[in-house]
């Protein structure tokens, strides 16, 4: 039997305690059976549809609770349904990897699925004692979210987290993106020691510098790196480790697969799409993910995106990679930084370090020898673009497409897509 889909439009960026109260309440609905399956999308600027709609319509399976858009890095938007089994199971998992019930703090949008399951964990949160094997089963009776109020900055951050901690005896758990983490860790002393009152950050949405995620853990943050995606009800992998339930395998060109119970149902109106997304092989059904990764003892490191690979003088080159070794340079030089390929007549394509810099920006010599004493001199960069900062798209990850746009005019050259 199916069910109504209806669409909740939200503000850009983060929510106020109002329109996540009104989420909360439709999400809760959605989770339990009393209401629809419901779809949250931005509004536009009038407090309309966006310049581009694209709302889902109709009914969805009767097991359906969200339907999440997301376009990944193809810009075509794709409407993920997410039973309520797999929003359980995926809070379940969570609690049990972080210890027990946990009090959420959204800083988020919640037109994302990071944001959409800190609401979700939230309500599936089981009363005081009750978490077990069947709380997997319980209706969705746990408290809306705590929420981050004010100015999208650190120190409104730090005053949830103080509010928080003075009116719950639960631990307090937030998600962050990277971004997020940076600005927090270089606000200063008043409000890490607020954010140190947080029993979790998880950390998710874009892969967490080395360094960056070093100097949160010295400053005694309590960091978690998570990888997932929409298709997986967002992160399902902490700190390399898969939650219970997950499996993670590589498939015969090194892209990661993801399986277990967390996995989403498929995408709205896309049956081509979906079946080359979420393929069964040898009788067990996976998301095949666009990165790429290496496993070792059940570990999980995501090497990127298997798109992203810059193919330099026949040499083939991964970003993730070289970004972290151009961020090991240290944050006195390197805040931030996207390694993107663009059109070169001899080489096909040029390794570019596109950097947002620390107060003593690097030299191009200085970033190609970080990159040649681990990589190797093929995948050193051939030029450095210095910016103010990284454009971004979703909720904080980089968007890589504007960045090597940036870069190709940075350097003259023809733009690159």
């Amino acid at each position: 039997m199916d069910r109504a889909l209806v669409t909740l439009r939200v503000g850009p960026g983060r929510s106020s305690p109002d329109e996540v109260a009104r989420v909360a309440a439709a999400v809760r609905g959605a989770l339990d059976g009393s209401g629809p399956a419901v779809a949250v999308l931005p509004a536009g600027p009038s407090g309309g549809a966006p310049d581009d709609p694209d709302p889902p319509a109709g009914r969805v399976p009767g097991p359906v609770a969200l339907v999440v858009r997301t376009s990944g890095s193809t810009g075509r938007a794709r409407h993920v349904l997410l039973d309520r089994d797999a929003l359980a199971a995926s809070a379940a998992a969570t609690r049990a990897r972080l210890g027990g019930p946990a009090r959420w703090l959204l800083a988020l949008p919640l037109d994302h699925v990071a944001g959409l399951q800190v609401v979700a964990r939230s309500l599936l949160t089981p009363a005081p004692g009750a978490d077990g094997p069947g709380a997997l089963a319980a209706a969705a009776t746990g408290p809306a979210p705590a929420v981050v109020a004010g100015p999208a900055d650190a120190a409104a951050l730090a005053d949830a987290v103080r509010r928080e901690r003075a009116t719950t005896d639960l631990p307090l758990v937030t998600s962050l993106v990277p971004t997020q983490l940076r600005r927090a860790v270089e606000a200063g002393p008043a409000v890490l020691e607020a954010l140190r009152g947080l029993h979790a950050i998880l950390v998710g949405g874009a892969a967490t510098p080395a360094p960056l995620l070093a100097q949160a853990r010295d400053a005694g943050l309590r960091v978690v790196t998570t990888y997932g995606m929409t298709e997986t009800c967002g992160g399902c992998v902490y700190d390399g480790a898969p939650l219970d339930g997950v499996e993670v395998a590589l498939d015969d060109r090194g892209r990661v697969l993801l399986g277990g119970p967390v996995l989403a149902r498929g995408y709205l109106d896309d049956p081509a799409g979906q079946a080359a997304a979420f393929p069964t092989l040898d009788g067990r059904r996976w998301h095949r993910t666009s990165d790429l990764g290496r496993l070792a003892d059940g570990r999980l490191t995501v090497l990127g995106r298997a798109d992203d690979v810059v193919v330099t003088g026949g040499e083939n080159v991964a970003p993730a990679a070289v970004e972290a070794a151009v961020a090991a340079l240290g944050p006195r030089h390197v805040a931030e930084v996207c390694v993107v390929g663009v059109p070169d007549a001899e080489w096909g394509a040029a390794v570019v370090a596109v950097v947002v810099p620390g107060p003593v920006p690097p030299a191009l010599e200085d970033v190609r020898s970080a990159v040649r004493r681990t990589l190797g001199p093929a995948a050193a960069p051939r030029h450095l673009v210095l910016v103010d900062a990284l454009p971004l798209r979703g909720p904080g990850k980089v968007d890589r497409a504007a960045v090597a746009r940036t870069a190709a005019r940075g350097l003259g050259r023809p733009g690159h897509d």
